[in-house]
């Protein structure tokens, strides 16, 4: 298995579909909707074919997970997790705020780990065990030691309209704790940015795998902990993520149970 190779394709990949998307971005959007807030816009489905295109030429016997298309089985333990536009609902305002997120996936673990911010031209990659880079340059979380000192990033689910108590007693503890919350629209990015030290800490739920897989790994890497809100080690099929500087965790996790306050 050469990482290198893999990591090339991705990053190739990414950058396919992201060139398409920014392709897009001034004319007359197509949107459909998966559900009430669940965008999808041709900008995603082009982009996610040539990604898949992409990969597809170097490493055709490979499992694919991508948003639009969900699950295309191969015949190794490597799959390939896609969001070819991550941040739809923004891109679909005229938003920049999105991005191309790629994991390579064995048992589970993230082993690459590519976000490209194409439109800020941010390109977050990590291999796993060899460290989190932006563009070349290593990556690592921030020390804040205290919640109170945190600039925290969260996002609101799709289904936020049928679990709105929960969701909002997270945020109202969280904001009330921390030196101030911010909500971006891109989950990847969240993870990113955690990752590069710009926020301190980022939860959400009701996520997918395409949302989180290369994000983990690049916060991971950058010296970062990732769980879900139980506190269990992170897997992308969880629904569940809590990402942060490591030195806040514990105090988040207290923040974001909610036992014994209904």
């Amino acid at each position: 298995m050469d990482l290198n190779q893999l990591k090339a394709v991705a990053i190739a990949a990414a950058h396919s579909g992201g060139n398409y998307i920014r392709s897009r971005l001034d004319r007359t959007r197509r949107i459909e909707h998966k559900g009430e807030t669940d965008l999808v816009t041709e900008a995603d489905i082009g982009a996610e074919k040539r990604i898949i295109d992409t990969i597809r030429a170097s490493f055709p016997d490979h499992t694919i997970l991508s948003e639009e298309q969900g699950l295309t089985a191969g015949r190794t333990g490597l799959q390939w997790i896609i969001d070819p536009l991550d941040g739809t609902t923004n891109f679909a305002h005229g938003l920049t705020t999105c991005c191309v997120s790629i994991a390579v996936v064995i048992e589970n673990q993230p082993i690459i780990g590519i976000v490209w911010s194409l439109f800020s031209e941010e390109l977050f990659s990590a291999v796993r065990g060899e460290g989190a880079f932006l563009n070349g340059r290593r990556l690592a979380v921030s020390d804040i030691d205290h919640v109170k000192d945190s600039l925290l990033v969260t996002g609101f689910p799709y289904n936020v309209k049928e679990i709105i108590k929960p969701v909002m007693d997270r945020f109202s503890r969280c904001l009330e704790t921390s030196q101030g919350i911010r909500r971006l629209g891109s989950a990847a990015l969240d993870l990113c940015y955690v990752a590069a030290g710009r926020f301190d800490a980022f939860w959400e739920e009701q996520l997918h795998p395409w949302d989180t897989a290369a994000g983990h790994l690049i916060v991971t890497e950058a010296g970062g902990r990732v769980t879900n809100f139980d506190n269990q080690p992170f897997e992308p099929a969880m629904k569940s993520i809590l990402a942060s500087n490591g030195r806040i965790h514990n105090r988040m996790l207290d923040l974001l149970d909610l036992k014994g306050t209904e």
